[in-house]
């Protein structure tokens, strides 16, 4: 059981001291300054010891209420923060979704505003994992890349997809074929190391001389190749917005299958969750697109 000294004498203090004056305190918490004196001072009573020394011109606290101030701004501003986003909770079904940021941000979100149109009683939050996304078990499911087999969880292939190199358009119009990548930067994914060797190899023509540079992201990497650094080599889903927008263009046809697929990966017990048999229908209708 917890013992604790009076929770409006607490808010008097740590406002009083956080102010130095029982004035401003007595206008933020909309009492007056009798109020806040007196509760101070009852609070005072209670602990068995001061935490204000009351100078003539100003309001000084002692060792033990510095001690004390701090802890109390921390507790009341997290309550506040709290209350904030209790108040702001939805009454639908909030569904979890975890994902690498690359596939999250090039591939889901611009086509999630559809699934909020049919849905919008569900509450959809993004949650990103960092290289490979491990799996959390607070998420309702996840969109993973991987080889099916997350031991403990129910695993669903969604789609593979390709590799292909993609660069600016004033970049690509000066590519005749994949020999000219010789004289290009190739833009490279630095735990995806295997991705442009099998790709050359495919091509049949041999690993440039030069290391080119590398990235810890397919985003980096795509972004460096929209703002004509090189040429950069990734799975077909990550490029297709930016084709069609004409930011990235591809200067060869040649795309090689990934070895990996992404999946639907969640417990067995968070089927019959709110929100995640809509969004798995859902999931399985945007999927088609990608190739």
């Amino acid at each position: 059981m917890r013992r604790l000294p009076s929770l409006n004498g607490l808010r008097a203090f740590e406002a009083a001291a956080r102010h130095g004056s029982f004035t401003a305190a007595a206008a933020e918490l909309h009492v007056s300054q009798a109020a806040i004196s007196r509760m101070v001072k009852l609070l005072e009573e209670r602990l068995g010891f001061a935490l204000f020394d009351r100078r003539a011109n100003a309001l000084v606290l002692t060792e033990r209420g510095r001690a004390l101030q701090p802890a109390l701004t921390e507790a009341f501003d997290g309550i506040a923060r709290r209350v904030e986003q209790v108040s702001a909770m939805r009454a639908g079904p909030v569904l979890t979704v975890g994902m690498g940021a690359t596939v999250a941000v090039r591939w889901l979100i611009p086509r999630l505003s559809s699934f909020h149109l049919a849905h919008p009683e569900i509450e959809v939050r993004i949650a990103t994992g960092g290289a490979g996304a491990p799996m959390n078990d607070d998420w309702t499911c996840a969109v993973l890349l991987g080889d099916g087999q997350w031991p403990g969880y129910e695993a669903e292939r969604l789609f593979s997809s390709s590799l292909q190199p993609v660069c600016a358009p004033r970049l690509a119009a000066e590519l005749r074929g994949p020999a000219d990548l010789a004289g290009a930067t190739l833009l490279h994914v630095s735990h995806w190391g295997e991705d442009w060797p099998r790709w050359l190899a495919a091509a049949g023509v041999a690993e440039p001389s030069s290391k080119g540079l590398s990235f810890g992201s397919y985003a980096m990497t795509l972004q460096a190749a929209i703002d004509g650094v090189g040429v950069a080599l990734a799975p077909r889903l990550y490029i297709l917005d930016d084709i069609a927008a004409g930011r990235l263009a591809t200067p060869f046809g040649l795309a090689v299958p990934m070895v990996l697929s992404w999946y639907l990966v969640y417990r067995a017990s968070r089927r019959e969750d709110a929100g995640f048999g809509p969004f798995r229908d859902w999931l399985y209708a945007v999927c088609a697109e990608v190739g």
